[in-house]
């Protein structure tokens, strides 16, 4: 049943790392999970192989927590696989009840983490501030023109998997600011091996760097971190607002035009500006689903721990 529950969890982490600017972070902090994650890949390190000649694969693998990491991964690529196609269809014809739900699911977890810290000071304040102010600039940075080659989806996939697994830091949002996105879910549609391949070695890389340095962080300084990590979500809000008008296009590697330049418009403004429905109603009930569902991970992941 753990690892049923770990898998669930994989599949929505991979959901939320489809879509630009939610986190699978996110999502693993609000699952009770992130540190385990990073514990779990610290440990794949230059001492593995000693153990493997002296205890064999079996201790090795249970030495870096492998069924959990099996589980998630399985979790984590089975929905980016199954839910790339419906996630990409969503987002270009249904965007306002897909953002409402992300951001009342984001939003209600800013108020679960900020519960984690124990106690503010000013240097937190700052911390915190800070955190707002690099997402909020990650955000509005206007996506360049890199080329798709395989060096550089290789990097990408370095960079990308660093964000995925912060809370608040869309890895999808850092492919889009590459110009890397629509290569990266075009090749998990077309299942072209050569690209995924490539991406998922640089996301090796990047994963078994980064997360030394995050997995340190939380242990030596676990509530500052949390701060600004809080942050980094708070400072996300504007990029998933639900209504927005376009104020300059660009043309992806499609051909296609795709939105570059956005404006935040409040729902009352947005019918009159953009000419559509604000489908208010709707978007309030995606968006309390999403708080729902947090709060209910929450409610579930302290009943498990009082059982233990």
């Amino acid at each position: 049943m753990q690892y049923l529950l770990t898998y669930f969890k994989g599949l929505a982490m991979g959901a939320a790392d489809v879509v630009p600017g939610v986190s699978g972070g996110t999502i693993a902090f609000i699952t009770g999970i992130l540190d385990t994650l990073l514990d779990s890949i610290r440990r794949i390190n230059p001492a593995l192989w000693g153990i493997v000649r002296q205890r064999g694969l079996k201790a090795a693998f249970m030495h870096i927590n492998g069924p959990f990491l099996l589980c998630l991964f399985g979790g984590i690529l089975t929905s980016i696989a199954s839910l790339a196609k419906l996630i990409t269809y969503l987002l270009a014809h249904h965007p306002i009840p897909v953002w409402s739900f992300f951001f009342g699911l984001i939003l209600i977890s800013v108020v679960h983490m900020l519960r984690q810290v124990q106690g503010f000071t000013v240097a937190r304040l700052l911390l915190f501030v800070a955190g707002v102010a690099v997402a909020y600039i990650i955000t509005v940075l206007n996506p360049v023109a890199v080329e798709p080659s395989l060096i550089n989806i290789l990097f990408g996939g370095a960079i990308a998997i660093c964000a995925m697994i912060l809370p608040g830091i869309s890895g999808s949002f850092i492919l889009l600011l590459l110009g890397l996105y629509t290569p990266v879910i075009g090749a998990v549609k077309a299942f072209d091996l050569t690209i995924i391949a490539t991406f998922a070695v640089g996301a090796v890389l990047g994963l078994l760097t980064f997360s030394h340095v995050l997995s340190a962080l939380l242990r030596h300084f676990h509530s500052a971190t949390l701060v600004f990590l809080t942050g980094l979500m708070l400072g996300t809000l504007g990029k998933i607002w639900p209504w927005k008008e376009v104020l300059s296009w660009r043309v992806n590697s499609k051909g296609e035009q795709v939105p570059l330049a956005e404006h935040n418009l409040l729902p009352w403004h947005y019918e009159h500006v953009v000419g559509q429905p604000s489908q208010l109603s709707l978007a309030i009930v995606c968006l309390l689903a999403g708080i729902a569902i947090v709060v209910a991970l929450e409610y579930f992941g302290n009943r498990l721990k009082s059982q233990k």
